[in-house]
Parts: C-alpha cells; sequence; structure tokens
C-alpha cells in the first residue's frame, strides 16, 4: 500500500505538531499493508502506520471466515476519523490516562497534553498510533516486528524510548503480540492493543448479547474523568462481575454510579494472576452464539481494561460500508491500571535504563 494522496491529506494535520512529535511528513510515503495468514485460513492485516490491525478473519462454528475488528480500508480514513477511536492501534506512551496531564518521577514535574478532559489518554496528541513504525516483515514465519523510536521529551514524556511490537500468527489461529521496549531515562511504559472486536462481523449490529467472562475479582473504579480512586473493589454483587459469562448487555442498563460515568462499562479489572505475576494467564473469554466464535484473551499484563463501544454513534463507516453503532464493537486492553505513575499502590509502569520492558498478550480464536 503507497497511498501517494496521503501526503496532502495527512500534511495540514501533521505540519502543525511536527516540532513537537519528531515526525517527518515524507514518512507517510513509506506506509505498508503486510499480510499474515496460516494453514487454516485465518487472516490478520496490518500496516505500519500506528502498527494497526486493519483486518483479522475468524472461523464460525461451519468454517466460514469473517473480518472480526472495526476499522477501514484506506489509512486516510484511519487518519482523519472523528473522535479518534484508535481502531486496532498500539497505543502509548502510556495507554488509558493520567490524570491532570502531569506526573512526577524523581523529583521532577512531567507535563502532557489534556486530551481527554482534563486528563492525558493514549500518548497525546501524535501517540503510538499516529506514527509510522518501521517493519520487519518475515512471511516464514508469519510474523512482523514494528519498531518505533519515541524520542526524549515525545509528548512530553521522558526518554528516548525504544520499542517493538511483534505480530505473529499461529496455525493454532492465535496472534501473538510481543512488546518489549528499553530507555535511556526513566519513563511510565504502559503500551496496549487497542482493537474493537464483534465477533459477528464488523459491522454487524451490536455486540450487547456476546457472552463475557473476565477473569477477575476485583475492578478500579473511577472518578467522574475515569481516573481510578486508587481502591481495588470487589466485582460480586455488581454489574461488573464476569466472574461467570454473561451477555455483555445483560446488567449494562442497572442504575449504577460506576456505570454513568463510563456511559457504560469502561473500566480496568485486576485479574486473577495467581503466585507468578508475570505468568501468561487468561484473562479473558467471549462467545458469539449467533456464529459460534469464541475469542481467548491470555496476558503476562495485570489488568484488561474492557470498553463496550458507548461512544460509538453510527457516524463511522467501516470496511463493509456499514456504520459503526453504539456498542457496535468492544476492546479488550491488556494493560497496567489507568494512572499508575500517579497511584504509588499500584503495579509500577516505571521502565529504567538497563532494564526491559517485556510483555506478551495472545488473542486465540475457535468456534464452537
Amino acid at each position: 500500500m503507497k497511498p501517494l494522496t496521503l501526503i496532502l491529506s495527512a500534511f495540514l494535520l501533521v505540519v502543525a505538531t511536527l516540532d513537537q512529535a519528531n515526525a517527518q511528513v515524507e514518512d507517510f510515503d513509506s506506509i505498508r499493508l503486510y499480510t499474515l495468514k496460516n494453514e487454516s485460513g485465518m487472516t490478520v492485516k496490518v500496516t505500519n502506520y500506528g502498527a494497526i490491525i486493519t483486518s483479522l478473519t475468524a472461523p464460525d462454528r461451519n468454517g466460514h471466515f469473517a473480518d472480526v475488528v472495526l476499522g477501514y480500508n484506506r489509512v486516510e480514513d484511519y487518519i482523519n476519523a472523528v473522535d479518534k477511536p484508535y481502531f486496532g492501534a498500539i497505543v502509548g506512551r502510556y495507554g488509558n490516562r493520567i490524570a491532570a496531564g502531569e506526573f512526577t518521577l524523581d523529583g521532577e514535574t512531567y507535563t502532557l497534553l489534556k486530551n481527554n478532559g482534563p486528563n492525558h489518554l493514549h500518548g497525546g496528541a501524535i501517540g503510538f498510533d499516529k506514527v509510522v513504525w518501521d517493519a520487519d516483515f518475515d512471511p516464514s514465519n508469519q510474523s512482523i516486528a514494528l519498531s518505533y523510536l519515541a524520542k526524549d521529551k515525545e509528548e512530553g514524556y521522558p526518554g528516548n524510548l525504544q520499542l517493538t511490537v511483534t505480530y505473529t500468527l499461529t496455525n493454532d489461529n492465535e496472534l501473538i503480540v510481543d512488546y518489549h521496549a528499553t530507555t535511556d531515562k526513566a519513563t511510565p511504559v504502559n503500551v496496549t492493543q487497542h482493537s474493537y472486536f464483534n465477533l459477528k462481523g464488523e459491522g454487524e449490529g451490536k455486540i450487547l448479547d456476546h457472552e463475557l467472562m473476565i477473569n477477575a475479582k476485583k475492578f478500579t473504579p473511577v472518578d467522574e474523568g475515569l481516573i481510578p480512586t486508587g481502591e481495588l473493589a470487589n466485582v460480586a454483587g455488581t454489574p461488573f462481575d464476569f466472574t461467570s459469562a454473561k451477555p455483555i448487555g445483560r446488567d449494562i442498563g442497572q442504575e449504577d454510579q460506576q456505570l454513568t460515568y463510563g456511559g457504560g462499562f469502561d473500566h480496568n479489572w485486576v485479574l486473577n494472576k495467581g503466585d507468578d505475576d508475570d505468568a501468561l494467564t487468561l484473562a479473558a473469554r467471549v462467545y458469539e452464539p449467533t456464529t459460534g466464535r469464541v475469542m481467548e484473551i491470555h496476558t503476562t499484563e495485570p489488568g484488561i481494561q474492557f470498553y463496550c463501544g458507548n461512544f460509538l454513534d453510527g457516524r463511522l463507516i467501516g470496511k463493509s460500508g456499514k456504520a459503526y453503532v453504539h456498542r457496535g464493537g468492544f476492546c479488550l486492553e491488556t494493560q497496567h491500571y489507568p494512572d499508575s505513575p500517579n497511584q504509588e499502590t499500584f503495579p509500577s509502569t516505571i521502565l529504567r535504563p538497563g532494564q526491559e520492558h517485556q510483555t506478551q498478550t495472545i488473542f486465540k480464536f475457535s468456534a464452537k
């Protein structure tokens, strides 16, 4: 993919922030689209713009494949989309929210862009979802390694952060996502994959009948700005109890202050990790009853953000020409907890020189 019109369409959006983001207009001519395909016929399409998964096909109970992630056919549409939904992208340097757009680290206070009301969200004006990554495509192993150097003070963050995200598609219908980062100065790092899923097929209506299990007995309640209060609250007896699978829509209409704050589910769950906090653990399982499609997520991360498309409103038209309606997709973003740089009791997200940031998340697809 070499969209010549992209330079013109992106120029006005990018040029005003070039100094802040260290982006280069000429980088946009190097955007490509890569396809991973396994022996069963499952495919994953990835672009090096934003490390975005643009398409992911999965079989139903009859062996029929459908694209189950929301997105677009043209990179221009990712750049120009209203409301910036982060379809399929890698988000960072810090995925999720940082309160008041600032944090203090080693005695120095860092100020970030407030791009989500009074708070900072998903890395700022030009986060990892809006830059061009270097790509190392390995078709023999059905993998692609995407690398990006986030420079010191880029979007306000300290340190030159070298990040590589590798997507690998296995013959067991697993998409493995490996994250690796190093830095030359202490910095918070919380990078996640932000695909929206609809296991009926993208654009095929709402996801409220999908049956979801989240392997978590606690979640992190938030204030009206969706910043965690610091509490780890029990899900038992609340709409946030997904310890046993239930339809996403079953309790979403309950009178509950947390649901009001999020406009539905838009919260971080504290995963049941057992004795090894760094172990690969089952985080969530989703079943779509009409097609039989199942998606399981395993991760080394301590938390998962479940967001059920509360801000989709039908204005965005996807790949198949269908509108993405309210709650027409859901995200399950493996992560550290939101606002961790300002919450001493949360697991640390600080990466220091000489250390390596390494996490893994696996999305496994099947049908029943």
